[in-house]
């Protein structure tokens, strides 16, 4: 019979064979390196906390109240009484200007230099969403329907990205508020 000590040299000579004393060091040293880089991660990673519930550590922005001088430009939101799940990633672009200003948005408002709100295809109007851009944050409703480039679920109007210091396009992180989730996006 083959249950002799041959065999068992041979099952220890197999795994010698393919690990040695710097195999295993390696693999151990790309091990912790691995480890060490997630605990970083999730550490320096705002927001990515499920404990949260994805909300950002930023300072929450403040609600600009409407006075008489000033007409209200889009819902105002509380942000401190709105839940927002984890944070999603998507593309984004930013529109407005002199010539647009003054015209009714898909929703019904008048879009002015101070209209702080979002363009979007499928949320219904009045949506709050919440968006950060390197380190800001803006809760913004949606106003308008848009846009309709390939690539962007997101149209800023020029007052919500200029609150947030966005300029042309990019990825941006958004949450839309739970109460109003399940009704669109």
């Amino acid at each position: 019979m083959n249950d002799s000590p041959n065999r068992h040299a041979r099952t220890i000579n197999f795994f010698t064979a393919f690990s040695g004393p710097g195999r295993t060091a390696n693999l151990l040293r790309a091990v912790v390196l691995a480890s060490a880089l997630a605990v970083l991660a999730l550490a320096v990673a705002p927001g990515a906390q499920a404990a949260t519930g994805g909300a950002s550590s930023a300072a929450p922005v403040p609600v600009e109240e409407p006075t008489e001088s000033t007409t209200p430009t889009a819902a105002t939101y509380n942000e401190a009484e709105l839940t927002f799940p984890p944070y999603r990633f998507a593309g984004a672009s930013w529109y407005g200007g002199t010539s647009m200003w003054g015209r009714s948005t898909a929703c019904g408002q008048v879009l002015r230099p101070s209209t702080i709100g979002v363009a979007n295809k499928t949320l219904p109007c009045g949506t709050p969403v919440k968006f950060v851009w390197h380190g800001r944050s803006i809760v913004a409703p949606v106003i308008d329907r848009g846009p309709y480039v390939k690539g962007r679920a997101w149209d800023l109007t020029s007052a919500a990205a200029e609150a947030l210091e966005f300029e042309g396009i990019g990825r941006i992180r958004y949450a839309v508020a739970i109460e109003y989730a399940s009704k669109g996006l």
